[in-house]
Protein backbone atom coordinates (compact mmCIF):
# COMPACT_ATOMS: atom_id res chain seq x y z
CA UNK A 1 0.00 0.00 0.00
CA UNK A 2 1.51 3.69 -0.69
CA UNK A 3 2.08 5.59 2.03
CA UNK A 4 1.47 9.55 1.81
CA UNK A 5 3.43 12.22 3.46
CA UNK A 6 2.43 15.45 3.80
CA UNK A 7 5.06 17.82 3.53
CA UNK A 8 5.41 21.29 4.80
CA UNK A 9 5.04 23.94 2.18
CA UNK A 10 7.57 26.38 2.44
CA UNK A 11 6.15 30.33 1.85
CA UNK A 12 7.03 31.74 -1.57
CA UNK A 13 8.22 35.64 -1.21
CA UNK A 14 5.64 38.12 -3.07
CA UNK A 15 8.52 40.61 -4.32
CA UNK A 16 6.53 43.81 -5.72
CA UNK A 17 8.53 46.36 -7.23
CA UNK A 18 7.23 49.88 -6.98
CA UNK A 19 7.02 52.03 -10.22
CA UNK A 20 9.13 55.05 -8.78
CA UNK A 21 12.05 52.51 -7.51
CA UNK A 22 12.23 51.57 -11.49
CA UNK A 23 12.28 55.09 -13.03
CA UNK A 24 14.94 55.92 -10.28
CA UNK A 25 17.10 53.03 -11.22
CA UNK A 26 16.41 54.20 -14.86
CA UNK A 27 17.44 57.50 -14.27
CA UNK A 28 21.11 56.51 -12.42
CA UNK A 29 21.40 54.23 -15.43
CA UNK A 30 20.93 57.41 -18.00
CA UNK A 31 23.17 59.32 -15.83
CA UNK A 32 25.88 57.11 -16.02
CA UNK A 33 25.86 56.61 -19.80
CA UNK A 34 25.65 60.15 -20.07
CA UNK A 35 28.37 60.40 -17.62
CA UNK A 36 30.45 57.92 -20.09
CA UNK A 37 30.94 60.50 -22.72
CA UNK A 38 33.45 62.68 -20.62
CA UNK A 39 37.17 62.53 -21.26
CA UNK A 40 40.25 64.19 -20.50
CA UNK A 41 42.88 65.03 -23.41
CA UNK A 42 46.88 65.27 -21.84
CA UNK A 43 48.87 68.22 -23.07
CA UNK A 44 50.61 65.84 -25.13
CA UNK A 45 47.60 64.12 -26.59
CA UNK A 46 44.84 65.05 -29.21
CA UNK A 47 41.83 63.32 -29.89
CA UNK A 48 39.66 62.24 -32.51
CA UNK A 49 35.85 62.13 -32.42
CA UNK A 50 33.86 59.14 -34.42
CA UNK A 51 30.42 60.06 -34.74
CA UNK A 52 28.68 56.17 -35.87
CA UNK A 53 32.23 55.42 -37.21
CA UNK A 54 32.63 58.43 -39.23
CA UNK A 55 35.42 61.17 -38.81
CA UNK A 56 33.27 63.61 -36.51
CA UNK A 57 36.18 66.15 -35.25
CA UNK A 58 39.79 66.90 -33.92
CA UNK A 59 39.87 67.87 -29.70
CA UNK A 60 42.93 69.66 -28.19
CA UNK A 61 44.11 68.95 -25.05
CA UNK A 62 41.28 69.64 -22.10
CA UNK A 63 38.79 68.05 -20.29
CA UNK A 64 35.89 67.52 -23.10
CA UNK A 65 32.66 66.07 -23.24
CA UNK A 66 30.89 63.78 -26.39
CA UNK A 67 27.69 62.41 -26.93
CA UNK A 68 27.99 58.80 -25.05
CA UNK A 69 28.86 55.69 -26.94
CA UNK A 70 27.31 54.28 -29.25
CA UNK A 71 26.77 57.51 -30.64
CA UNK A 72 30.12 58.53 -30.43
CA UNK A 73 33.30 57.66 -29.08
CA UNK A 74 37.27 59.05 -28.84
CA UNK A 75 39.98 57.78 -29.92
CA UNK A 76 43.48 59.45 -27.87
CA UNK A 77 46.85 59.40 -29.41
CA UNK A 78 50.10 61.28 -28.14
CA UNK A 79 51.54 63.56 -30.63
CA UNK A 80 54.90 64.12 -29.13
CA UNK A 81 55.88 60.72 -28.25
CA UNK A 82 58.78 59.34 -30.30
CA UNK A 83 57.53 55.85 -31.49
CA UNK A 84 60.52 53.24 -32.23
CA UNK A 85 60.54 50.35 -34.84
CA UNK A 86 63.23 47.77 -34.47
CA UNK A 87 64.78 45.92 -38.33
CA UNK A 88 66.81 43.06 -38.41
CA UNK A 89 65.66 42.17 -34.27
CA UNK A 90 63.50 42.15 -31.56
CA UNK A 91 63.74 43.79 -27.78
CA UNK A 92 62.46 40.67 -25.71
CA UNK A 93 63.39 42.64 -22.30
CA UNK A 94 64.22 45.90 -21.98
CA UNK A 95 66.57 45.59 -19.16
CA UNK A 96 68.87 46.43 -17.87
CA UNK A 97 70.59 44.13 -19.13
CA UNK A 98 68.75 44.11 -21.87
CA UNK A 99 67.78 41.09 -24.23
CA UNK A 100 67.13 40.99 -28.11
CA UNK A 101 65.98 38.12 -30.76
CA UNK A 102 67.90 38.27 -34.14
CA UNK A 103 65.98 38.30 -37.42
CA UNK A 104 68.17 36.95 -39.90
CA UNK A 105 65.56 37.08 -42.70
CA UNK A 106 65.48 40.99 -42.08
CA UNK A 107 68.86 41.71 -40.97
CA UNK A 108 70.74 39.72 -44.06
CA UNK A 109 71.04 41.83 -47.68
CA UNK A 110 73.03 42.64 -50.90
CA UNK A 111 75.33 45.12 -50.98
CA UNK A 112 75.87 47.16 -53.98
CA UNK A 113 78.92 44.98 -55.03
CA UNK A 114 76.98 41.85 -54.59
CA UNK A 115 78.02 40.79 -51.02
CA UNK A 116 76.29 39.65 -48.22
CA UNK A 117 76.05 42.10 -45.34
CA UNK A 118 73.90 41.79 -41.78
CA UNK A 119 72.75 45.30 -41.05
CA UNK A 120 70.27 45.65 -37.75
CA UNK A 121 68.76 49.55 -37.53
CA UNK A 122 66.38 51.15 -35.34
CA UNK A 123 64.04 53.92 -36.60
CA UNK A 124 62.16 56.70 -34.76
CA UNK A 125 59.31 58.45 -35.82
CA UNK A 126 56.53 61.01 -34.24
CA UNK A 127 53.08 62.17 -35.38
CA UNK A 128 52.48 65.27 -37.42
CA UNK A 129 48.94 64.34 -38.38
CA UNK A 130 47.30 62.47 -36.25
CA UNK A 131 43.98 62.10 -38.26
CA UNK A 132 46.31 60.85 -41.84
CA UNK A 133 47.92 57.86 -39.29
CA UNK A 134 44.72 56.79 -38.23
CA UNK A 135 42.72 56.92 -41.25
CA UNK A 136 45.17 57.22 -43.92
CA UNK A 137 46.53 53.88 -43.49
CA UNK A 138 46.19 50.39 -42.33
CA UNK A 139 48.56 47.89 -40.09
CA UNK A 140 50.75 51.21 -39.11
CA UNK A 141 52.66 49.72 -36.30
CA UNK A 142 53.78 50.76 -32.72
CA UNK A 143 51.60 53.95 -32.72
CA UNK A 144 48.17 51.59 -33.07
CA UNK A 145 49.66 49.77 -30.50
CA UNK A 146 49.93 46.52 -32.67
CA UNK A 147 53.18 45.04 -34.28
CA UNK A 148 55.20 45.30 -37.65
CA UNK A 149 52.94 47.44 -39.74
CA UNK A 150 53.53 50.24 -42.36
CA UNK A 151 56.37 52.04 -40.76
CA UNK A 152 58.26 48.63 -40.26
CA UNK A 153 57.66 47.99 -44.49
CA UNK A 154 58.59 51.32 -45.29
CA UNK A 155 61.81 51.37 -42.99
CA UNK A 156 63.22 47.72 -44.65
CA UNK A 157 62.36 48.20 -48.42
CA UNK A 158 64.10 51.81 -47.52
CA UNK A 159 67.18 50.27 -46.05
CA UNK A 160 67.72 47.85 -48.22
CA UNK A 161 67.49 50.16 -51.27
CA UNK A 162 69.77 52.26 -50.17
CA UNK A 163 72.46 49.31 -48.81
CA UNK A 164 72.44 48.06 -52.25
CA UNK A 165 73.34 51.42 -53.73
CA UNK A 166 76.59 50.72 -51.98
CA UNK A 167 79.38 48.58 -51.75
CA UNK A 168 79.86 46.55 -48.47
CA UNK A 169 83.54 48.88 -47.42
CA UNK A 170 81.02 52.01 -47.13
CA UNK A 171 77.98 50.26 -45.57
CA UNK A 172 81.01 48.80 -43.27
CA UNK A 173 83.36 51.91 -42.36
CA UNK A 174 83.58 55.24 -43.96
CA UNK A 175 80.27 55.53 -45.40
CA UNK A 176 78.20 54.57 -42.49
CA UNK A 177 77.18 58.02 -41.61
CA UNK A 178 76.16 58.93 -45.46
CA UNK A 179 74.13 55.54 -45.63
CA UNK A 180 71.72 56.73 -42.54
CA UNK A 181 71.10 59.93 -44.04
CA UNK A 182 69.95 58.55 -47.21
CA UNK A 183 67.68 55.92 -45.65
CA UNK A 184 66.35 58.37 -43.44
CA UNK A 185 65.71 60.54 -46.86
CA UNK A 186 64.18 57.70 -48.57
CA UNK A 187 62.13 56.76 -45.73
CA UNK A 188 61.02 60.53 -45.47
CA UNK A 189 59.60 60.82 -48.64
CA UNK A 190 57.81 57.41 -48.43
CA UNK A 191 55.76 59.10 -45.43
CA UNK A 192 55.15 61.68 -47.68
CA UNK A 193 54.18 59.59 -50.61
CA UNK A 194 51.56 57.53 -48.33
CA UNK A 195 50.40 60.34 -46.82
CA UNK A 196 50.34 58.99 -43.58
CA UNK A 197 50.93 61.97 -41.34
CA UNK A 198 54.76 60.49 -39.92
CA UNK A 199 58.10 62.09 -39.91
CA UNK A 200 61.21 60.46 -39.33
CA UNK A 201 63.47 61.62 -36.15
CA UNK A 202 66.21 59.53 -36.23
CA UNK A 203 67.92 56.46 -38.18
CA UNK A 204 70.58 54.72 -36.85
CA UNK A 205 72.87 51.52 -37.57
CA UNK A 206 73.06 49.54 -34.45
CA UNK A 207 75.27 46.86 -36.04
CA UNK A 208 76.44 46.23 -39.65
CA UNK A 209 78.69 43.31 -39.99
CA UNK A 210 79.57 40.40 -42.47
CA UNK A 211 77.46 37.25 -41.78
CA UNK A 212 78.97 35.22 -38.59
CA UNK A 213 80.25 32.37 -41.60
CA UNK A 214 83.18 34.78 -42.92
CA UNK A 215 82.93 37.17 -40.14
CA UNK A 216 87.27 35.98 -39.34
CA UNK A 217 87.75 36.65 -42.72
CA UNK A 218 86.24 40.01 -42.91
CA UNK A 219 88.09 40.74 -39.59
CA UNK A 220 91.46 39.86 -41.40
CA UNK A 221 90.61 42.29 -44.28
CA UNK A 222 89.54 45.08 -41.45
CA UNK A 223 92.71 44.59 -39.85
CA UNK A 224 94.89 44.83 -42.61
CA UNK A 225 93.18 47.91 -44.00
CA UNK A 226 93.84 49.73 -40.40
CA UNK A 227 97.48 48.60 -40.71
CA UNK A 228 97.56 49.92 -44.28
CA UNK A 229 96.41 52.79 -42.52
CA UNK A 230 98.75 53.14 -40.06
CA UNK A 231 101.31 52.86 -42.19
CA UNK A 232 100.23 55.63 -44.15
CA UNK A 233 99.83 58.08 -41.59
CA UNK A 234 102.98 57.49 -40.38
CA UNK A 235 104.54 57.99 -44.00
CA UNK A 236 102.73 61.11 -44.04
CA UNK A 237 104.04 62.08 -41.14
CA UNK A 238 107.58 61.47 -41.67
CA UNK A 239 106.98 63.34 -44.55
CA UNK A 240 105.64 65.96 -43.16
CA UNK A 241 108.49 66.27 -41.06
CA UNK A 242 111.60 65.83 -43.37
CA UNK A 243 110.30 67.88 -46.22
CA UNK A 244 109.95 71.20 -43.86
CA UNK A 245 113.44 70.56 -42.30
CA UNK A 246 114.90 70.03 -45.74
CA UNK A 247 113.10 72.97 -47.02
CA UNK A 248 114.80 75.15 -44.08
CA UNK A 249 118.43 73.14 -44.96
CA UNK A 250 117.99 74.63 -48.90
CA UNK A 251 116.64 78.02 -47.37
CA UNK A 252 120.00 77.94 -45.29
CA UNK A 253 122.13 77.44 -47.73
CA UNK A 254 121.24 79.72 -50.34
CA UNK A 255 121.15 82.33 -47.85
CA UNK A 256 124.91 81.28 -46.55
CA UNK A 257 125.73 81.35 -50.32
CA UNK A 258 123.72 84.79 -51.08
CA UNK A 259 126.29 85.90 -48.03
CA UNK A 260 129.24 84.67 -49.13
CA UNK A 261 128.97 85.64 -52.60
CA UNK A 262 128.40 89.42 -51.24
CA UNK A 263 131.61 88.56 -48.72
CA UNK A 264 133.75 87.78 -51.91
CA UNK A 265 132.34 90.61 -54.00
CA UNK A 266 133.66 92.95 -51.38
CA UNK A 267 136.93 91.61 -50.73
CA UNK A 268 137.67 91.30 -54.15
CA UNK A 269 136.78 95.41 -54.45
CA UNK A 270 138.68 95.61 -51.57
CA UNK A 271 141.24 93.75 -52.62
CA UNK A 272 141.23 95.87 -56.00
CA UNK A 273 140.96 99.57 -54.64
CA UNK A 274 144.06 98.26 -52.07
CA UNK A 275 145.74 97.03 -55.40
CA UNK A 276 144.82 100.42 -57.34
CA UNK A 277 146.87 102.09 -53.96
CA UNK A 278 149.70 100.57 -54.06
CA UNK A 279 150.41 100.27 -57.17
CA UNK A 280 150.03 104.18 -57.49
CA UNK A 281 152.72 104.12 -54.65
CA UNK A 282 154.80 102.13 -56.58
CA UNK A 283 154.71 104.51 -59.27
CA UNK A 284 156.10 107.11 -56.94
CA UNK A 285 158.98 104.74 -55.48
CA UNK A 286 159.42 101.17 -56.66
CA UNK A 287 162.54 100.56 -54.67
CA UNK A 288 161.01 101.30 -50.92
CA UNK A 289 157.15 99.71 -52.13
CA UNK A 290 159.03 96.58 -53.27
CA UNK A 291 161.01 96.57 -50.16
CA UNK A 292 157.89 97.49 -47.73
CA UNK A 293 155.72 94.65 -49.77
CA UNK A 294 158.50 91.84 -49.43
CA UNK A 295 158.83 92.75 -45.28
CA UNK A 296 154.79 92.54 -44.94
CA UNK A 297 154.95 88.72 -47.15
CA UNK A 298 157.34 87.98 -44.43
CA UNK A 299 155.66 89.21 -41.78
CA UNK A 300 152.30 87.31 -42.72
CA UNK A 301 153.33 84.11 -44.43
CA UNK A 302 155.71 83.21 -40.84
CA UNK A 303 153.54 85.18 -38.09
CA UNK A 304 154.62 84.78 -34.30
CA UNK A 305 158.32 84.55 -35.48
CA UNK A 306 161.22 87.11 -34.15
CA UNK A 307 163.00 88.15 -37.63
CA UNK A 308 165.83 89.96 -38.52
CA UNK A 309 166.61 91.99 -41.27
CA UNK A 310 170.50 92.79 -41.61
CA UNK A 311 171.08 94.97 -44.72
CA UNK A 312 175.11 93.83 -46.67
CA UNK A 313 175.94 96.86 -47.78
CA UNK A 314 175.63 100.93 -46.36
CA UNK A 315 172.61 101.37 -48.59
CA UNK A 316 170.68 98.96 -46.28
CA UNK A 317 172.20 99.74 -42.74
CA UNK A 318 169.42 102.13 -42.59
CA UNK A 319 166.50 98.81 -42.92
CA UNK A 320 167.91 98.32 -39.21
CA UNK A 321 165.85 101.21 -37.90
CA UNK A 322 162.74 99.23 -39.12
CA UNK A 323 163.37 96.16 -36.47
CA UNK A 324 163.83 95.92 -32.96
CA UNK A 325 167.12 94.41 -32.25
CA UNK A 326 166.36 94.60 -28.49
CA UNK A 327 163.24 92.42 -28.19
CA UNK A 328 165.33 89.52 -29.74
CA UNK A 329 165.17 86.52 -27.29
CA UNK A 330 168.17 85.26 -26.38
CA UNK A 331 169.53 81.73 -28.56
CA UNK A 332 168.09 83.08 -31.41
CA UNK A 333 170.27 82.98 -34.42
CA UNK A 334 170.59 86.31 -36.40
Amino acid sequence: MPQQFDFPKSPVPNFKVQPKTIYLVLAVLLILWLMSGVYTVAPDEKAVILRFGKLSNVVEPGLHYHMPPPIEMHIIRSVTKVYREEIGFRTIDPGPPARYRQKPDEALMLTGDENIVNVEMVVQYRVTDVVRALFKVQRLGPFEGGGDGLVHDAAEAALRQVVGRHGIDEVLTEGKLRVQTEIKQKLQDLFVLYDCGLAVETVQLQSVGPPSQVDSAFKDVASAKEDRERLVNEARGYQNDIIPKARGEAERHVKEAESYKVERVRRAQGDADRFGSVYAEYVKAPEITERRLYIETMERIMPGIQKYVIGTGEGDASLLNLINLDRAQPGLSR
